[in-house]
């Protein structure tokens, strides 16, 4: 009834009364009248201190029918977010949100970061089918990086990155799974080839295995019957043994390709790492089995960051094409592995959340005033878990 009127009548503002913890704000969901809201934005790129707190960020609008507004409860924060305070991929998400180089450089700000969110559907555009999602909906999210984040009392996203969050988890919990599942599921099953059904015994090492990615993969490969391997330090080591993991090699303790060279040959090899891991990681692939490495540490956003995007897409496939066809001729399959927002993923991922396959692993809480001391943590690396920031102060129904 809200968006009818809005379409009958462009000089009537579409207004709702949203109740947010003990105060009832006015929103306006048409776009001739924007209101506001809270949020942590950056005005330029560089380090911590570029974060800015702000009651007056433009509020969300509803741009497509697919779109909904989601009020936003929980955001989890990934290294991806620290990156991008910096400038890294700027190029790429600027060709992305502005394909025709209309607006000028800069016009990205402010920006929000967050790339994780757990909240609850405010408004759906004319598309989405009550069937799928409606107002009052509990879902979760992984935020693609070209769109603005989840540091915010609101964000707006397509349907299709949308899913309904699981039931047993709250929504810090939840804050704390959809981006490095959606990594995880891009990296494992659309490029590595791996699915519930071709899992059973095969041996995966993932480089790396305590962060959020990791702690993700591990079960989700466990729950699909894999034999998994993974390196981290000795002190991330109870972490990954109680979600799974079959055999753990301990990075600090030296060289880490000497332990590793002493086990049995792996049928996948994820690496979180990168750095001089490719130089050794290929040969602990069966060899002229289909083995495959896959990296999620790529020098495609570096290229396009650097060399610009004609140039630095034109350097990334020589790369990539090169070690490909180099590992090739070894028996090995190299890949690239990146994020894809895929809400499809997510229903299937929120499912086996709810049967207990996969649980959340929060590290660390902060408040929506300690974003800042948030995204420092992340910073400092070395994580066991995710860092979640708690946004709505609104009741959170599965806690």
């Amino acid at each position: 009834p809200c968006w009818w009127s809005c379409l009958l009548n462009s000089r009537a503002p579409c207004v709702k009364t949203l109740v947010h913890g003990d105060q009832r704000r006015l929103f306006n969901t048409s776009n001739s009248r924007m209101t506001i809201m809270p949020a942590w934005v950056i005005d330029r790129y560089g380090s911590n201190d570029v974060l800015r707190f702000t009651k007056n960020a433009g509020f969300p609008i509803i741009n497509y029918p697919n779109e909904v507004v989601v009020q936003v409860h929980a955001a989890g924060l990934n290294p991806i977010d620290v990156s991008m305070r910096g400038g890294y991929g700027a190029a790429t998400m600027a060709m992305k949100r502005d394909p025709l180089n209309i607006n000028q450089s800069g016009s990205e700000f402010p920006l929000i970061l967050g790339r994780d969110m757990s909240g609850v559907i405010m408004e759906c555009g004319l598309d989405v089918a009550p069937a799928y999602f409606k107002e009052g909906d509990e879902v979760w999210a992984a935020i693609p990086p070209w769109k603005q984040g989840s540091l915010a009392e609101f964000v707006v996203l397509s349907a299709n990155e949308v899913s309904k969050k699981p039931k047993c988890l709250s929504h810090i919990e939840a804050a704390a799974v959809p981006y490095v599942a959606a990594t995880a599921w891009s990296a494992l099953v659309n490029t590595g080839g791996l699915n519930k059904d071709n899992c059973a015994k095969k041996r995966i090492l993932i480089l790396g295995g305590s962060g959020g990615v990791g702690t993700f993969s591990i079960q989700m490969l466990k729950a699909w019957g894999a034999h998994v391997t993974v390196t981290c330090s000795q002190n991330a080591e109870r972490l990954v043994r109680g979600l799974g993991v079959d055999h753990v090699v301990d990075y600090t303790a030296g060289p880490v390709e000497v332990p590793l060279r002493a086990l049995e040959k792996f049928d996948l090899v994820l690496d979180n790492v990168g750095g001089d891991t490719e130089s050794w990681a290929l040969g602990l692939l069966k060899p002229w089995c289909g083995a495959k490495y896959v990296t999620l540490v790529t020098p495609f956003l570096r290229n396009t960051d650097q060399l610009g995007i004609a140039d630095g897409m034109l350097q990334t496939g020589v790369t990539v094409a090169s070690k490909a066809l180099k590992h090739l001729s070894k028996g090995v399959h190299y890949r690239w592995g990146m994020f894809a927002p895929n809400g499809l993923a997510l229903d299937d991922i929120s499912e086996m959340v709810d049967a207990g396959k996969i649980r959340a692993v929060v590290e660390e809480e902060f408040t929506f005033s300690q974003v800042p001391q948030a995204m420092l943590k992340v910073e400092k690396g070395h994580a066991r878990g995710k860092t979640v920031v708690k946004i709505s102060s609104g009741e959170d129904s599965s806690e």
